[in-house]
């Protein structure tokens, strides 16, 4: 059995952190090979690592002196250090970065610094092997993650070793220089790695024990999911579904790997297992509710449209042309909406509208701003009858108005479309519909 460990910052922030870490690390000796994230927040109005090293290198850039903000980091560490006991000096390495920022090495560079010098303390205390991520994750020139060639290597160098610690969040471009993931890019580390050694199981340790059915924020205390397919994970994530980043769940998928989602402060917790596809009956008809705020609905309409051939190329041509992406589209035979974020149109939309009566001629265009958009996910709701029923019925009762339905052809999710101020209500009247 082989286990990739990821431990997000808040399950790194400080020395007692660390300590949990290592118990729960020592306590299974499956748990090969830690990804470790920068520190993060030890208190609600505490300053992570990350955003510290930004705002360090910004007084660089600016040639101003950020002698005083690189001490704050050194000191953030240093307090780690003093905390495990630990013989380690991170002095030296906070010489190259001093050095380094005065040269620019860019603003990747400084984010990166936070995941690689937590690496190192977790490699002194653990007693395992560090391995610099920039040496074995590769990108591109235009920067996209080449993965082939990160796993031949990385494979490679962890085929020889019985653990390893390999800091998350960056990897290196083709010239030496380094660069990262987008922000919580840690997931996608330990994924890769995960891969890289034909993991049995990936767990990613966090601050909660698991994804929960619903945003907390929302509703009070809802479900922990216990078992997600990585289909239903997208199809919420892409919705605002953050426990995950979306981008950790390719290299695994691939490899079949299951990733785990656990509770760095409560190890005892099951969590949320994420497969590629399960018998296990879900605990509810909808495994998850998430939504987003800040659509506009470009309904238009014309007679025959079904019986003109090109009718929706040339009607989303106007938006690829003006550089908006689009979000849904349902139809009816004489009508077809296009539903985009509010701000991106907003900019564009007379120059968008001018070119749609320019490319299809439509008998009329409406405009519905203001929407926020749900997903009801669950691969329980292809095998029960009324989903769809339950959902508008709980939203009537609760007098919210539905502007817009959308349903994917594989029964996985409905879409439904309300207004920005019934956003949290009809969140909290779809997960009581189903959730006991």
């Amino acid at each position: 059995m082989i286990k990739v460990v990821k431990f997000g910052g808040s399950s790194l922030a400080n020395a007692e952190q660390f300590k949990k870490v290592k118990d729960i690390i020592k306590s299974d000796s499956s748990r090969r090979f830690v990804v470790p994230s920068a520190p993060g927040k030890r208190f609600s109005a505490d300053t992570k690592v990350t955003d510290m090293l930004y705002a360090c290198y910004k007084l660089a850039e600016e040639d101003s002196d950020f002698d005083d903000t690189l001490k704050a980091i050194h000191d953030r560490y240093q307090e780690i250090i003093d905390g495990l006991s630990l013989k380690a000096s991170l002095d030296d390495a906070f010489e190259t970065i001093k050095k380094d920022f005065k040269a620019h090495a860019g603003r990747e560079y400084a984010a990166s610094r936070g995941e690689y010098l937590n690496g190192m303390l977790m490699a002194e205390y653990l007693g395992f092997p560090f391995l610099d991520s920039a040496e074995f994750i590769f990108f591109n020139e235009d920067g996209t993650f080449d993965a082939e060639k990160t796993n031949a290597t990385l494979s490679k160098k962890l085929a020889g070793m019985q653990n390893a610690v390999i800091p998350g969040f960056y990897g290196s471009l083709p010239n030496g220089r380094v660069k990262t993931f987008s922000r919580g890019g840690s997931d996608i580390t330990g994924s890769i790695v995960a891969r890289a050694v034909q993991a049995n199981l990936y767990e990613n340790w966090t601050d909660v024990s698991g994804c929960l059915v619903t945003d907390p924020r929302i509703v009070e205390n809802p479900k922990v999911i216990d078992v997600i397919t990585y289909r239903e994970l997208r199809e919420l994530a892409y919705m605002g579904f953050n426990v995950l980043h979306e981008d950790a769940i390719f290299p695994v998928r691939t490899a079949g790997i299951p990733i785990n989602i656990r509770n760095t402060n409560s190890p005892k917790d099951p969590g949320t297992l994420i497969v590629e596809n399960t018998s296990r009956k879900p605990g509810f008809t909808i495994t998850g509710v998430a939504g987003k705020k800040g659509f506009t609905a470009i309904n238009v309409e014309k007679d025959m449209m079904n019986a003109e051939i090109g009718f929706g190329r040339r009607l989303l041509q106007a938006f690829e042309d003006n550089g908006i992406s689009f979000e849904h589209m349902p139809s009816g035979i004489d009508t077809m909406t296009v539903v985009v974020h509010q701000t991106e149109f907003e900019a564009k939309e007379q120059t968008v509208l001018a070119e749609i009566h320019k490319l299809c001629n439509p008998d009329s265009i409406d405009i519905s701003t203001d929407i926020a958009l749900i997903a009801v996910v669950g691969r329980g709701m292809k095998s029960n009858r009324g989903v769809a029923a339950r959902i508008f019925s709980a939203l009537d009762r609760a007098s919210i108005n539905i502007r817009m339905i959308d349903q994917g052809s594989s029964e996985l999710n409905i879409i439904i479309g309300v207004s920005n101020t019934d956003f949290e209500d009809a969140i909290n009247v779809i997960y009581h519909a189903f959730v006991q």
